[in-house]
């Protein structure tokens, strides 16, 4: 995100294989492709300096860094961070202007906090939304790839511009942290909120058997799916009943209050299900706009990238010819984004940068022969590896 708006953003990898997110589009249930898709998004406008920490003279090279950041991100475990010597107070003695931004999985304090923290298990599942967000008759969903980290990002982003702001007040660096599950918390924190104060859980339900059928998504006869989110029923409802062309039901006695309506769930969603299969999702589109009812299209993710929404809104910049990516989340009025750039390899900019940190030509020739940095060249992103 901070790249987006013109920080010069450097990761720091180990060699020779760097981050495993460069690898994560191909784990075993993955869409399948050629590309490292999952690094295109997440390594671009970065620059990759590839050090081996456990090597002294590597580290003095991330220190020089260091003391030339603003800002400092680590996600390593707390037993990491102090093997490498890479806490607030380390780097603060090096930068005292220093933001240092620090995500774990579970947080600095209880027994799990040494943990290793993976979005799907701190974030989806420590929640409670892994074993909450399914029907009665599926078993618990795994949640999508990045699902929690990015969303923790932007807390995370958050808490940066929160340091740097007080840094300019008072001229001090500051130390910000959150964690997985935190987030994962804060984004089910409805849901916790009633377990908080004893509010009652429902048992589960199905499509057909839901509590609310006027918050339920449908097929369409051109197997379009959508969902409708009447939360207001004084209004939604007779809107919704106006649009299937059925206004009888406003009034009928099965249906005319909440309570009715889920007394009556499984005949409501057949005759809804009736109706809606006889348009094609683009006429549904018109009727729903006409008649004020709330709604959202449920497309599958393969048809997202065809969405003229979100085109209009530049959800989806373009790298390079045929090869777009998903914008961050944030826009600001008289600031333009940087364009997207390619993903680096591992250790692209490492010469470049030690030599920008004043390294001679001997020295960098040193680290690269001793294996404790790595000069990669780039490539065309068109193929993938396996990785390691």
């Amino acid at each position: 995100v901070m790249s987006d708006f013109g920080a010069e953003v450097i990761k720091i990898e180990r060699p020779p294989y760097g981050d495993p997110y460069r690898y994560l589009s191909f784990v075993p249930g993955m869409p399948v492709s050629p590309l490292h898709y999952c690094w295109i998004l997440e390594g671009r406008n970065k620059r990759s300096v590839a050090l081996d920490l456990n090597d002294p003279a590597a580290r003095e090279a991330l220190l020089k860094l260091v003391a030339t950041a603003d800002v400092f991100v680590t996600n390593y475990q707390q037993p990491l961070v102090r093997k490498f010597r890479l806490a607030y107070q380390d780097l603060a003695s090096v930068n005292q202007r220093l933001i240092y931004a620090y995500l774990s999985g579970y947080g600095q304090a209880g027994e799990d906090c040494d943990q290793p923290g993976y979005d799907v298990t701190a974030y989806w599942a420590r929640s409670g939304m892994m074993s909450s967000m399914h029907n009665a008759d599926a078993e618990p969903a795994q949640s999508a790839a990045g699902f929690g980290d990015h969303p923790t990002s932007m807390a995370l982003f958050g808490g940066i511009m929160l340091g740097l702001y007080r840094r300019q007040i008072t001229g001090q660096g500051m130390n910000v942290t959150t964690s997985l599950m935190a987030n994962g918390a804060w984004a089910n924190s409805c849901a916790i909120q009633g377990a908080l104060v004893g509010a009652k859980f429902l048992p589960k339900w199905t499509r057909s058997t839901t509590v609310n059928p006027i918050i339920n998504h449908y097929v369409t006869r051109d197997g379009q799916r959508f969902l409708t989110c009447c939360l207001d029923p004084r209004k939604d409802w007779p809107n919704l009943c106006r649009a299937l062309d059925h206004s009888e039901w406003v009034d009928d006695p099965r249906f005319v209050t909440p309570e009715h309506r889920r007394a009556n769930s499984r005949l409501l969603v057949a005759m809804i299900d009736a109706v809606v299969v006889e348009k094609d999702m683009s006429e549904w589109r018109e009727i729903f706009r006409q008649n004020d009812v709330i709604w959202g299209p449920v497309p599958k993710t393969e048809q997202v990238p065809s969405d003229p929404q979100m085109a209009a809104n530049g959800v989806f910049p373009e790298i390079e010819p045929g090869l777009r990516t998903v914008a961050s989340p944030l826009t600001i009025d008289g600031v333009e984004k940087v364009k997207p750039q390619r993903a680096p390899e591992v250790g692209e900019h490492t010469v470049e940068v030690l030599k920008s940190l004043g390294y001679s030509a001997e020295a960098i020739d040193d680290l690269l022969r001793r294996g404790v940095a790595l000069d990669g060249a780039p490539r065309k992103q068109v193929q993938g590896q396996t990785g390691p």
